[in-house]
């Protein structure tokens, strides 16, 4: 089955995610350019969003949202509202200016891997590779995620279609990082990331996780949607059961696997983020004027705002 893109500007999906999208996300190739073109038009009537999203960004959000076109419209509202309520993740995102962003990148600590033996793309994450003193501000490094995360809406037909698994080793994990999860701050990500965004996550498992860090986890998890929470699975230094879900030789070589050393997969994977740079400084001018939003406008305390008064987690 080939894909036919019609007139659409998007990437046409293998056979295989084709008949994947089809089943599992009730995708209508016959449909697809009405569909685009019906968001379109929703846009053009939306005057408080300003943006003009590519074929492929609209594509990417109907297929995350099961192709639901009332879905589409409000995580698509949110995403670029979050660009202006949430100034401090989304603006000034040159990579070839903003000196933190670049030391972050350029010591890449989420790559792809491989697949697990759903086929699903499996990302890693190696928290506090390169900062041996926990100097890198944990909004700098959440910055980066929400870079990364661009670019597999724009880039990664796979874990659009297929949803995203991602294995994190927190062994390098400081104090200083976890310090840093203001409660506010964690809601923040949360709502950013499950509403704003066209995702399905399908697994996180996290090895060698420290004992300090359990507190942040289990607070960041009660802002979650229950759904997800039960696809978090966390291992101590034993994650031999893991391995029943996600294959061993898709892992990176000082795991034991065959996907080749950290350092060779977190470059590679760099280069690409690099290249991404120019819809980045596009991206710049996207967001929203909540003075033209029809009804009543968004503030940042609805959005983010949290009941009851949590200044920080306390640490033993």
């Amino acid at each position: 089955m080939e894909d036919d893109v019609g007139t659409l500007k998007i990437r046409p999906l293998s056979p295989e995610l084709l008949e994947y999208a089809i089943k599992k996300l009730n995708e209508d190739p016959k449909r697809r350019e009405a569909d685009v073109k019906a968001i379109r038009e929703w846009l053009k009537k939306q005057t408080h969003i300003i943006a003009d999203p590519s074929d492929q960004l609209i594509v990417s959000f109907l297929r995350g949202c099961k192709w639901s076109l009332e879905k589409t419209k409000v995580k698509l509202d949110m995403f670029y509202t979050m660009r202006t309520m949430a100034p401090e993740l989304f603006k000034n995102r040159d990579l070839n200016k903003d000196a933190k962003l670049r030391e972050i990148i350029e010591n890449t600590y989420f790559f792809p891997t491989g697949h697990d033996f759903e086929g699903r793309k499996v990302y890693m994450m190696v928290i506090g590779k390169d900062d041996p003193e926990g100097k890198i501000k944990m909004e700098d490094v959440i910055r980066m995620n929400f870079v990364m995360m661009d670019y597999m809406v724009m880039h990664d037909d796979e874990t659009i279609v297929k949803g995203i698994v991602q294995v994190g080793d927190l062994a390098m994990m400081k104090m200083a990082y976890a310090t840093q999860m203001m409660p506010s701050f964690m809601k923040k990500i949360n709502v950013c990331f499950e509403e704003g965004y066209p995702f399905r996550p399908q697994a996180m498992h996290m090895i060698n996780m420290p004992s300090f860090f359990e507190k942040v986890m289990k607070f960041f998890q009660s802002f979650q949607k229950e759904k997800i929470t039960r696809r978090q699975a966390v291992y101590g230094s034993n994650w031999e059961k893991m391995y029943e879900t996600v294959p061993k030789k898709i892992m990176p070589n000082e795991y034991g696997g065959e996907a080749g050393t950290i350092d060779s997969l977190s470059k590679k994977f760099a280069k690409e983020l690099l290249e991404f740079n120019d819809w980045l400084i596009a991206d710049e001018k996207n967001g929203v004027d909540e003075k033209k939003r029809i009804g009543r406008a968004k503030t940042k305390e609805d959005l983010f705002g949290m009941e009851g008064s949590f200044r920080q987690l306390e640490f033993d």
